[in-house]
């Protein structure tokens, strides 16, 4: 039993990727609050400020966006590269010849060679 907890509990990179990420979260959540917040102040005469407080939180809400990209996109390469993931890779020999069924339910079906198709642009 304390094995499989000890599995499941997340490790320290896991826990960073999950914070970036429910901070990307509010932070996109913020950006509507934050343009009622800026229309309020322009309607008050602070123009400058109210654009400067929507788009700062525009800004801020696409770096966390990125960075959450970024280090969900790193934390998943690092689990795909470890052996206890188990992930199969395919050789080229695998999967490129791919024969299909011989029987087939439709009647108006033409086989065609590798020579006959054409490549559309």
């Amino acid at each position: 039993m304390t094995g499989w907890y000890a599995e499941r509990t997340p490790g320290r990179s896991a826990r960073a990727v999950i914070a970036v990420t429910l901070l990307a979260l509010l932070l996109v959540a913020a950006v509507p609050a934050a343009l009622l917040a800026g229309v309020v102040m322009m309607l008050l005469g602070y123009v400058a400020g109210g654009l400067a407080l929507f788009g700062g939180s525009i800004l801020a809400a696409a770096v966390a966006v990125a960075v959450a990209g970024i280090s969900g996109m790193r934390h998943l390469r690092k689990l795909v590269s470890e052996r206890s993931f188990r992930v199969v890779q395919l050789d080229g020999s695998q999967y490129t010849d791919v024969a299909e069924p011989a029987g087939s339910d439709y009647t108006n079906v033409v086989q065609l060679d590798r020579s006959q198709y054409t490549e559309v642009r």
